[in-house]
């Protein structure tokens, strides 16, 4: 038995997909485990564009690669009353059919909105000269559009040692040290991802 989750992110480079996967391999840890405790093979790729992740997710359904198949992509805006497969219907023109709605989930709407939903774990990572009260405050920093939260991140690390923020070269450490926790706080549809994962481990 396995499971396959096909993200969007990593870039053109097979090194900086690689760096993303590996930060976002120790994000998840705890479903991981959850499904490596029912000797569940696992495994996780970042394909680069949506649209490669798209593909390569119907392409492993349709291949029967794995008995759960999960995609997970940005939002790019705000879901509204939405549900993540019609918003992807909708936005992208994705055509799900026959698709179990459980296996497609959203990064709302980017997956910096993760990041910065533990400020303590950017303030460790960045140190000198990181400015926390940059950070959106939003409880649900989900109504926080993707460039509002780019905006943010830019401001409140421009005068750190590390400098900017910068997807490449920061995104896998900080998802490595920021607590999964916290990010379901804020973040519902990170929330959804971990119940419904968790919950197909059993």
């Amino acid at each position: 038995m396995s499971i396959a989750i096909y993200m969007e992110g990593g870039g053109d480079r097979a090194n900086s997909r690689a760096m993303l996967r590996q930060g976002m391999d120790a994000f998840l840890t705890e479903i991981k485990e959850a499904f490596r405790q029912r000797r569940w093979k696992w495994k996780l790729v970042c394909c680069g564009g949506r649209d490669e992740a798209y593909s390569r997710f119907m392409n492993a359904r349709t291949n029967g690669e794995a008995e759960i198949v999960v995609l997970l992509v940005d939002s790019e805006e705000s879901l509204g009353a939405s549900t993540p497969p019609n918003h992807l219907r909708e936005r992208d023109r994705w055509d799900f059919e026959g698709v179990d709605d459980n296996t497609i989930h959203l990064m709302v709407q980017t997956m910096e909105a993760w990041i910065v939903a533990d400020p303590e774990a950017l303030n460790s990572y960045y140190g000198h000269g990181f400015q926390a009260n940059s950070l959106p405050r939003h409880e649900n920093l989900e109504d926080v559009s993707k460039q509002d939260v780019a905006n943010a991140l830019d401001r409140a690390t421009q005068n750190t040692q590390k400098g900017r923020y910068h997807k490449i070269r920061h995104a896998r450490q900080l998802l490595e040290q920021i607590d999964p926790a916290r990010v379901r706080q804020r973040c519902a549809h990170c929330k959804r991802l971990f119940d419904t994962l968790l919950g197909l481990a059993g």
